[in-house]
C-alpha cells in the first residue's frame, strides 16, 4: 500500500503542479486557443531578439525591449548566444489565412519564444500576450528586483473576432496634453485595441488647429474654468477669465497619429456638426441662422439644454451650424481639407447627434431652404446637411462616418453608422448594407457609473462591469458582413484629469477588449473576473488607475407601506456585506447581510461595505437616508 501510495505521488505531484501553473495564466483578451506545457522559460540577464525580417518587425521588437530593459533590467547582446534566452519573430512566407492580418501563434518552450504572424500587426499582439505572462511586475516603469522573470511554456493560437476595436476619448469637453493622450494610447494597446476615436469638437471647446481659421482656436479653444457638477455650473460672468483649455497644433497632431501607428493604432477625427457646434459659433458667430450669436461663448458647463421632451432636445441657445448658410460649407471644406492632411485613417467622423431643431423651426433662412429643396421635415433639413458634408468629405479622399441619428432622414450608400442608441440602429443599417461600428451606450458608454452614486460621480445611469462584459458587437439579427467592430465612448463631462479617464475606462475596458476580440464562445464571467484581479496588479505596476467597483453592493431600496427596505446584491462571487445604520463604519464583525433590511425610521446614514474572508475589499460606501428613499421603487 506505501509503494502504491508513493507511485500515485510521483504520477500525480507534477500534475498538480502543472494544474497551479495553469491557473497563473491570465490573459486579456482571452485567446482562441491556448494550449499549455510543462516547464518555463528562465529570463537571462541577456536576452536575443532575432526576426527573418527585422524591418517590419521593428514596432514589436522595440516595443518588448523597452518592457524588458525597463522593469526586468535585460540587456541585447547579440554576442553572448551561449548564455542567453531567445525570442524569435518570424513573418510567414506562405500566409495563414487563419491568422489573418492581426493574428499570431504564440510557442513558448524552456529554451525559446516564437511569435509567428503574417502581418507585423500581428507580431505586435503577440508581444502584448507575451507580457501578460511575464510577472505582472513587467509594467513597472522603474526596475524591480527580486523577481523570477519566467514564462510558462505554453502554445497559442490567436486572431480577432472583429477588426474595429475601439475606444473613443473626448478632449472637448475637458482636455488632455499630447503626452496625456499618448498615455491612453499606451494603455489601450496592452489589450490588443487598434482605434482611437478622437472627439476633436463639441460645444465646450475647438481642440484642432485649423490654420485657414484661426479664430477656431483663439476663441473656440478656451472658456471659463468651472469645477463641480457639469451641466449644473453657474452662467460665466463677462469678467471671470477664459484661459481654461488648450488645443493641438498640426505638429501635434502628427506626433500623435504617428505615436499610434507605431503601436498599430489607427486614429479617426471626429469633428461633430450640425449640433454641438457652440464653441466653432462662438468664433464665427456667422455660422449660425439665430440672431444673437455674436454674443454666445464657448460653454464652461452650464444648463443649456431640455431634455425633458426627450430626444431631439430642446435648445436654450443655438449651438447648430445653419443648414442654409453657404458660408457653412465654405468653412467646412476648409475644415476637413487640413482635417483630411493630418489624418491618413479613411474615416473622418462627423458627428450628427443631438441637435436641436426648435431655432431651425423658426429661422426664415430654413423655410427658404425646405421650400427650395422640397423638405419636409426637420430631419430631412438634417440629412440635406449631412449629404453635403459627404460630398466634401469625399472630395478629400475620405469616407463619412457618423452617430446614429443621421440614419432618420436617410443616408447614402457610402456613409457608415456608429450605432449608440442601443443596437437597433446598428442592426438596421447592416441590413440595408451600411457599415457599422456597434457602441451601444447601455453596453459600452464608458462615462456613466461602473458603481454606485455614493461613489461615482453621477452621470445620468449606471453600467457596471458584467453589463459590459454582455456587449456583443455583432448582433444576432445583423449582418455581420456590414458590422465593422465595435467600440466604447468615454465622454468627459465630469471627467477633469487623465487619472479619472483611466478610472472610467478600467476593468471595463477588459470588457470590451474581451467582447470584441475573442471568439463570443470563448466568453466566461467568472474567469473573466478571475483574470481582472490578476491585472488589476498589473495595473497598479503600471500606475495605471481603475475602478475597485465590482467590489461593491448594488443598492436597490423599495417601499412596502411605510416602510424602505433596502437590498444588497453582489457583481461578483465570495463577498461578504456588512452595514450600519448607526452612523458608525461596519466591518467583519457587525452583522453579516443576508436579506432586505428594513430602514429604522430615525437613521440617517446607512454605511456599506464588502470583505472576502477577513479582508476588506470594497470601499467603504455611505448614503444618506433621504438619497436612498429616493431610489424607492
Amino acid at each position: 500500500m506505501k509503494n502504491l501510495f508513493l507511485i500515485l505521488f510521483f504520477i500525480l505531484f507534477p500534475a498538480m503542479l502543472f494544474s497551479q501553473k495553469k491557473q497563473s495564466i491570465s490573459i486579456i483578451p482571452e485567446p482562441v486557443s491556448i494550449v499549455e506545457k510543462q516547464g518555463v522559460l528562465e529570463l537571462t540577464k541577456n536576452v536575443i531578439i532575432k526576426s527573418n525580417h527585422p524591418t517590419e518587425a521593428v514596432s514589436a521588437i522595440s516595443f518588448l525591449k523597452e518592457k524588458l530593459a525597463t522593469a526586468a533590467q535585460r540587456t541585447f547582446d547579440e554576442n553572448k548566444q551561449s548564455e542567453s534566452s531567445t525570442i524569435e519573430f518570424m513573418l510567414n512566407k506562405t500566409k495563414q489565412a487563419s491568422l489573418g492580418e492581426e493574428g499570431y501563434s504564440l510557442t513558448v518552450s524552456p529554451t525559446k519564444v516564437s511569435i509567428t504572424a503574417n502581418e507585423p500587426d500581428g507580431l505586435f499582439y503577440g508581444v502584448q500576450t507575451l507580457l501578460q505572462l511575464l510577472p505582472a511586475e513587467i509594467e513597472s516603469k522603474e526596475p524591480i528586483e527580486n523577481v523570477k522573470w519566467e514564462i510558462p511554456a505554453v502554445e497559442i493560437v490567436d486572431y480577432p473576432r472583429v477588426g474595429w476595436r475601439g475606444l473613443m476619448l473626448d478632449v472637448s469637453r475637458h482636455f488632455f496634453t499630447v503626452d496625456e493622450v499618448k498615455q491612453y494610447i499606451d494603455a489601450m494597446v496592452r489589450y490588443k485595441y487598434n482605434m482611437l476615436h478622437w472627439h476633436l469638437t463639441d460645444d465646450e471647446g475647438w481642440r484642432i488647429e485649423i490654420k485657414s481659421l484661426p479664430k477656431l482656436t483663439e476663441v473656440g479653444a478656451w472658456r471659463v474654468e468651472k469645477i463641480g457638477t457639469f451641466n449644473e455650473f453657474s452662467q460665466p460672468l463677462p469678467d471671470e477669465p477664459k484661459n481654461y483649455g488648450g488645443f493641438y497644433t498640426h505638429d501635434d497632431i502628427r506626433e500623435i497619429v504617428q505615436y499610434a501607428k507605431d503601436r498599430f493604432v489607427d486614429v479617426m477625427p471626429e469633428i461633430d456638426v450640425p449640433g454641438h457646434s457652440l464653441a466653432a459659433i462662438a468664433a464665427y458667430p456667422e455660422l449660425s441662422c439665430t440672431e444673437g450669436a455674436d454674443k454666445y461663448n464657448v460653454r464652461a458647463g452650464e444648463p443649456f439644454m431640455d431634455w425633458s421632451q426627450g430626444a431631439p432636445p430642446i435648445a436654450m441657445i443655438d449651438n447648430t451650424l445653419c443648414p442654409a448658410n453657404e458660408k457653412v460649407y465654405e468653412f467646412m471644406d476648409k475644415v476637413i481639407t487640413e482635417v483630411a492632411q493630418l489624418f491618413p485613417f479613411e474615416y473622418i467622423h462627423s458627428g450628427g447627434d443631438e441637435a436641436p431643431h426648435n431655432f431651425w423651426e423658426k429661422s426664415p433662412q430654413v423655410k427658404e431652404l425646405m421650400a427650395k429643396e422640397g423638405l419636409k421635415t426637420m430631419p430631412e433639413v438634417q440629412s440635406y446637411f449631412g449629404k453635403r458634408i459627404e460630398k466634401i468629405i469625399q472630395s478629400k479622399g475620405k469616407k463619412m462616418m457618423g452617430w446614429d441619428e443621421i440614419l432618420e432622414g436617410g443616408i447614402t450608400p457610402s456613409t457608415a453608422l456608429m450605432s449608440w442608441r442601443g443596437i437597433n440602429y446598428g442592426i438596421e443599417a447592416s441590413n440595408s448594407g451600411h457599415y457599422v461600428v456597434m457602441s451601444p451606450n447601455n453596453y459600452v458608454y464608458i462615462d456613466l457609473m461602473q458603481g454606485d452614486a455614493s461613489t461615482d460621480p453621477v452621470v445620468y445611469q449606471t453600467v457596471r462591469l458584467n453589463q459590459t462584459y454582455k456587449f456583443d458587437p455583432v448582433p444576432d439579427n445583423a449582418n455581420a458582413k456590414f458590422v465593422l467592430g465595435g467600440q466604447a465612448n468615454l465622454w468627459t463631462e465630469q471627467i477633469y484629469n487623465i487619472r479619472q479617464a483611466e478610472y472610467m475606462t478600467w476593468p471595463r475596458g477588459f470588457a470590451v477588449a474581451e467582447s470584441v476580440w475573442s471568439p463570443r464562445d470563448h466568453k466566461n464571467w467568472e474567469k473573466f473576473i478571475d483574470k481582472t484581479e490578476d491585472h488589476f496588479k498589473r495595473l497598479d505596476f503600471a500606475e495605471t488607475k481603475y475602478s475597485p467597483a465590482m467590489y461593491d453592493p448594488i443598492v436597490t431600496v423599495a417601499k412596502q407601506d411605510d416602510k424602505y427596505y433596502v437590498t444588497l446584491t453582489t457583481e461578483i462571487d465570495g463577498l461578504d456585506i456588512y452595514t450600519s445604520f448607526d452612523n458608525s463604519s461596519p466591518d467583519r464583525f457587525y452583522p453579516k447581510y443576508t436579506d432586505a433590511q428594513v430602514i429604522p425610521k430615525d437613521a440617517s446614514l446607512m454605511r456599506i461595505i464588502t470583505y472576502r474572508g477577513k479582508k476588506p475589499i470594497g470601499r467603504l460606501m455611505t448614503i444618506r437616508v433621504e438619497d436612498l428613499k429616493k431610489r424607492a421603487k
